[in-house]
């Protein structure tokens, strides 16, 4: 059964009902009865607690009320009073608002009127609550007493006129008229005296309500003077409470001194994590996450001012290899990203002007959590998710994103030094992820076969060619190279599990950086990614894991640790830590910053073990450094970014039409275009229609497959192998299960432009650019690729 409709409110009703409260990511809304009266909204768990047990109350006067969707809407004081509730209907929804619209106008203009006549009867409270609910009386004691005054008013008016009616009628009986006309006049002087009785009685027992109201108000504001002492009390107990709980645990699990530019007690507004709800709604049980352990197994110091004024060889600790003596600058002397004249900071004037903008995000009302709730479990490349989900790339495009600070690797391979370089690809490794912090949609799934190329040789030295070499599992391989002497190739596979919360996504495969002028050959994997609030609330990323960081060449080594956020911990949101060592072990610089902001390295001119024991029980080696030295910094995005999916100056260009490119290129997949256009229910039929004819495909490679193992039993082969119906309608571009690893079933087909080896470094089995595409796109003769789109 339906609700009963709830009349209208009017202005000055007392307003109740059920409302649905967030209450935290474990309950999610729970249905509370709502109260607002005298400009206050009050909650209750349910209708008997009303008489005892408040669970909290917002003042209206002060408070903003925001409207998010068709339901929800969200109250909140400014300060750490904030309520997201829903409502049952739109319509039920809209008579809240209304409710509480009203009620705010009538206390702000209850308070106005109290700011205004300068009472100083009352008396100084303890704290902005107390003042304010003491000020609510006084204006409502003033209100009545104005009222009743202008009652007074009109019954003197009553009286004159009432007189003055009487006399009239008097009159009129000495007036010699007929019978009737006579009783009538009689009934009228009857009933005004009795209108005359009955206002004067009603503005007597207004006169002595008010009389009874001033008789009690010292004793009310006494009483809410009490009890805005002893919440202020309370609380103060219960902070230092909080701060004594931390202090203990950050003892026993070992406390970090870290650098002064580097410690940062509390987590700053960049670094907080959204959520939604009161903080201190005392009738939930709030989601904590259990404090991490300290990232960090060292300890940095400043370092004697002495070692400044000491040349390379006679540093403590520093080989000759570092070239300060041979006249090359080191890391130590040069200005890095924060001088203004830097390679990083200088803007690269382009060869062509590339676009801006992209049409903005429509606005569309999504709800991820239908799509997701029967997938717990499954990996990402399994779910069927249509493109109101994505964003107008590819995977193929945000793997090329990895090149967004290309200028690392640029100075890296002018360093003499290859303990210095390895310290710039650090950092190029950190920043590939800072495109990624608002970045919650999910890239296109590249089609078999469908390639990206990235040419900036011009403007920026560099150009790079991707292609989607499998599909179940779904991998991409990535090859880049560089005028200035550097070459980066990787493949990436995507291992994803979703766990009803969250959403982890493992990326599988190593990544291969190669200087030509020194040889040094370097390799590394990457962290993983969860998506968290998958269900409720807002979207957001985090960054966890651990990166190793080999030269092969040298045996030099760079130790990266990616923080995963922790409600308790008092460190620097998305924080990201180093150690860069020699064959060795011995430590030469010191990472630290944020994988969304910067990098600063410091070199190491000694080492040695604190006294200061670890969550393990060792003691921490304690590093003294000099002063830090800024390596990366992230470009601001740009401006209406939020309305454009949050993409990079970068990301914006890659999607750009270009002519002249592959006819697999992703900026050919028609329904990533679509999508990009705003066109979504055109750019889901088009994306259904190239997952037909890719599972089309595959299966003519599967016949052709069997007929070249045995011609014989072909036809017999051919039925075997056809997928059924069911099969057809659930295997898509994202969903398939008899072509995983897992099954030892690889399909047939050979990529266009990259050979399937085991790689000479690591010994896995990989993907390396064999050549041949950009002298085949000089000759535009694209004869040989395939029909994906």
């Amino acid at each position: 059964m339906s609700e009963p409709k709830a009349p209208t409110p009017a202005p000055g009703d007392t307003y109740k009902g059920w409302l649905f409260k967030w209450t935290n990511y474990i309950k999610g809304y729970q249905r509370r009865w709502f109260v607002l009266s005298n400009g206050l909204l009050s909650y209750y768990r349910t209708q008997a607690e009303m008489g005892h047990t408040c669970r909290g109350t917002i003042n209206l006067a002060t408070a903003n009320i925001a409207v998010e969707d068709s339901c929800n809407f969200v109250i909140s004081n400014g300060g750490t009073q904030t309520y997201h509730l829903k409502a049952s209907s739109e319509v039920e929804r809209q008579r809240w608002i209304t409710a509480l619209e009203l009620a705010k106008a009538k206390a702000f203009r209850m308070q106005a009127e109290s700011d205004d006549s300068g009472d100083e009867s009352t008396p100084p409270a303890a704290g902005q609550g107390g003042g304010a609910r003491n000020s609510e009386v006084q204006s409502t004691l003033r209100t009545l007493g104005s009222k009743v005054e202008d009652l007074s008013t009109c019954n003197d008016l009553i009286a004159k006129h009432g007189s003055a009616l009487q006399r009239s009628l008097s009159e009129l009986e000495g007036v010699r008229l007929g019978g009737e006309t006579s009783e009538k006049i009689r009934q009228v002087t009857e009933r005004a005296t009795l209108f005359r009785i009955t206002s004067n009685a009603m503005i007597n027992a207004c006169r002595d309500f008010l009389a009874l109201a001033q008789a009690h108000s010292k004793r009310w504001q006494k009483a809410l003077q009490a009890e805005r002492e002893q919440r202020v009390r309370l609380e103060e107990t219960l902070e230092q409470l909080a701060k004594q709980h931390n202090h203990l645990e950050r003892a026993f699990r070992g406390a970090t001194v870290l650098p002064p530019s580097q410690s940062n007690p509390a987590i700053d507004s960049k670094g907080s994590v959204p959520g939604k709800g009161d903080a201190s709604d005392e009738d939930e049980e709030n989601e904590f996450f259990d404090a991490c352990e300290d990232v960090q197994e060292f300890i940095t110091v400043p370092a004697d001012p002495k070692y400044h004024r000491r040349s390379g060889s006679n540093v403590s600790g520093i080989s000759s290899e570092m070239g300060m003596d041979d006249g090359t600058t080191s890391l130590d002397e040069q200005s890095m990203a924060s001088n203004p004249e830097s390679p990083q900071s200088q803007e690269v004037v382009p060869v062509r002007k590339r676009r801006t903008r992209i049409p903005d995000k429509p606005n569309y009302s999504l709800n991820l959590w239908s799509i997701m709730k029967n997938c717990i479990g499954k990996e990402l490349s399994k779910i069927p998710m249509p493109v109101n989900f994505n964003e107008p790339l590819s995977m193929l495009q945000r793997l090329s994103e990895d090149l967004e600070y290309y200028e690392l690797l640029d100075r890296g391979a002018k360093c003499q030094s290859s303990l210095e370089q390895m310290c710039y690809v650090a950092a190029f490794t950190v920043s590939s992820y800072s495109t990624t912090v608002h970045r919650t949609g999910k890239p296109f799934n590249p089609l078999l076969g469908e390639t990206f190329e990235l040419d900036r040789l011009q403007e920026s030295g560099y150009r790079s060619l991707c292609e989607q070499v499998s599909h179940h599992p779904p991998a991409a391989a990535h090859h880049a190279i560089s005028e200035r002497g550097w070459t980066l190739r990787q493949e990436i596979a995507l291992a994803s599990k979703f766990r009803g919360k969250y959403l982890s996504i493992m990326p599988l495969g190593s990544i291969h950086c190669i200087f030509e002028k020194s040889n040094n050959h370097y390799t590394w994997k990457k962290v993983t990614t969860t998506v968290h609030n998958i269900i409720v609330g807002k979207l957001w990323i985090d960054q966890s894991g651990e990166i190793d960081i080999v030269n092969h060449r040298t045996g030099d080594r760079c130790h990266l640790k990616f923080a995963p956020y922790s409600y308790f911990s008092r460190d620097v949101a998305r924080k990201v830590t180093g150690v860069v060592t020699d064959k060795d072990g011995k430590a030469h610089y010191v990472l630290s910053g944020t994988w969304d902001e910067k990098m600063e390295c410091s070199r190491v001119m000694q080492s040695s073990r604190g006294g200061e024991n670890g969550a393990d029980g060792r003691q921490k080696t304690v590093y003294q450094t000099l002063k830090a030295k800024e390596l990366w910094r992230k470009t601001p995005l740009p401006e209406g970014a939020e309305n454009m999916y949050y993409f990079s100056t970068l990301a914006l260009t890659l999607n750009e039409p270009e002519e002249g490119v592959a006819p697999t290129d992703s900026r050919k997949r028609p329904d990533q275009r679509l999508m990009e256009q705003g066109r979504w229910e055109e750019a889901n039929a088009e994306k259904q229609r190239l997952e037909e004819k890719q599972r089309t495909a595959r299966r003519e490679r599967e016949r052709e497959a069997n007929r070249s193992a045995n011609p014989e039993e072909a036809e017999e082969v051919e039925i075997a192998t056809e997928p059924s119906e069911t099969t057809d309608k659930t295997d898509t571009d994202e969903t398939s299960s008899d072509l995983s690893l897992s099954s030892g079933h690889q399909d047939s087909y050979k990529a266009m432009w990259f050979d399937r080896c085991v790689d000479p470094m690591t010994g896995e089995p990989t993907h390396i650019y064999r050549g041949g595409y950009w002298e085949t796109k000089e000759q535009g003769n694209w004869d040989s690729c395939p029909d994906i789109f």
